[in-house]
């Protein structure tokens, strides 16, 4: 005869026994639904193609969208780095003033590297520029004052940069401090409206994505209205019926997703030489970054939740209405 202890091992290796066999029935439904919603997807491939090429192009719009941004504010750095300040000295500054100046501008540290241009030096640059050295010489005096050319730090914000401005006018021996940062706060308006569009278009093509899915499940249930009835009749619940519709869901999702790939892809094909003529201008310093493995895994998870939600939405209120009669 068995002893307590022998029983309770057995107990327990017969409790653990069940719930294998529970898992392996319940991973095994699942995948029978997931290989038998594809096959229906298969089954009518015009309509469910159709479908999955318009989930693919509602998610390749903000995508793109999203990869310009990304490549615009990759430019806008490259821009901030070539914004230089000018800095007009007083004509009766030395330049040995003026070269103490500009070191001791760079101890700030808001700007990033000075350059002091003495006023010789400043004549001399122009008269080659312009040609007019004859001209220039019959004046006699140098017109021209010394001048100290500041970049800021390339992270500087906007309106850092023209604090910084500010306040190198103010210094004693500054005649005027210019920049013009109109073009500046313009890049700063457009990137921030691109920002805020690509947002905004995400939110509208993802509730697109949600309409397009639940539109398409609900035809499906309609044609299948007969079959889901007479299961009703024979007892299964609403999650066994539901089942495959959320799996249908989650590959017009994720099939979407793949196509919103493709269509990146050819687009960045398509535009090719433009992007290198761009490339080459900055003597290959610029690179075009595409979504990469980040924006890609995100691409997707995003496709199979718009289809997930979109399909549980209108499952649960269609299955709700149908009653077996």
């Amino acid at each position: 005869m068995p002893t307590a202890s022998g029983q309770r091992d057995m107990r327990t290796r017969l409790a653990d026994s069940a719930a294998a066999d529970s898992a392996k029935g319940w991973a095994a439904a699942h995948a029978r639904c997931l290989l038998e919603s594809l096959g229906r997807l298969s089954r009518r491939w015009i309509a469910s193609a159709l479908t999955i090429l318009v989930i693919g192009i509602a998610l390749a719009l903000p995508s793109g969208l999203f990869v310009v941004v990304k490549n615009m504010d990759r430019l806008a750095g490259q821009w901030h780095q070539s914004v230089q300040i000018s800095v007009y000295l007083d004509n009766d500054l030395a330049p040995e003033a003026g070269q103490q100046l500009a070191d001791d501008l760079r101890d700030d540290k808001r700007v990033d590297k000075t350059q002091f241009v003495s006023a010789e030096q400043g004549l001399d640059e122009f008269k080659k520029a312009s040609g007019f050295g004859a001209a220039l010489d019959a004046l006699g005096n140098n017109p021209l004052p010394g001048v100290i050319q500041v970049t800021p730090r390339a992270n500087l914000a906007p309106a850092a940069v023209g604090e910084l401005v500010a306040a190198l006018g103010q210094r004693d021996t500054v005649a005027k401090a210019s920049l013009d940062q109109a073009w500046l706060r313009r890049l700063t308006a457009i990137l921030d409206l691109l920002s805020r569009a690509s947002w905004v278009i995400g939110l509208l093509l993802s509730a697109a994505v949600v309409f397009i899915v639940g539109n398409t499940i609900r035809l499906d249930i309609e044609n299948r209205r007969q079959e889901i009835e007479v299961m009703k009749l024979l007892g299964a619940s609403d999650a066994f019926i539901r089942r495959p519709f959320l799996y249908s869901g989650l590959w017009y999702g994720l099939l979407g997703a793949f196509v919103a790939l493709l269509v990146l892809g050819v687009c960045r094909l398509a535009l090719g030489g433009s992007l290198a003529t761009l490339v080459s201008s900055y003597d290959g310093a610029l690179a075009i970054q595409g979504l990469g493995a980040s924006g890609v895994l995100w691409l997707i998870l995003a496709g199979l939740g718009l289809g997930w939600v979109g399909c549980v939405i209108t499952v649960n209120r269609e299955l709700a209405a149908i009653e077996p009669r």
